[in-house]
């Protein structure tokens, strides 16, 4: 979870965090629960990605979809977005997927023969 701020060290075992408001735990944490952000750098990408237009709208082209879950009945998929890193990837529903058809045979052909969700 995270990354958060540290908000005050308390002692030399405890500090408090500054989770956001919609994130429902406790900021008061023993120091070890807590390692340092390593933020992913891609030592390759100049820049960042452009959009591509399709159907005349703009979109971001996937890489590949790397899992599948189910939320309130609704399947979601974990997106990797073309010249993103990982922190990009993104929970998308099948509705966002429909220009992805290829992407999602692939992720069919190398998960479907296993029932048991991708972890």
């Amino acid at each position: 979870m995270g990354p958060y701020k540290v908000k005050v060290v308390i002692s030399a075992n405890v500090i408090e965090l500054e989770p956001p408001r919609t994130v429902n735990i406790s900021p008061v944490v023993n120091i070890s629960r807590v390692k340092q952000y390593v933020e992913q750098v891609d030592s390759q990408r100049k820049e960042a990605p452009q959009p591509v237009i399709i159907k005349g709208e703009e979109e971001w082209e996937m890489e590949k979809i790397l899992n599948k879950r189910k939320v309130r009945g609704k399947d979601k998929f974990l997106v990797q977005w073309k010249g993103f890193i990982a922190e990009g990837d993104t929970w998308e529903s099948r509705e966002n997927l429909e220009n992805a058809g290829d992407l999602l045979r692939e992720f069919k052909e190398e998960y479907g023969r296993d029932n048991r969700e991708v972890r």
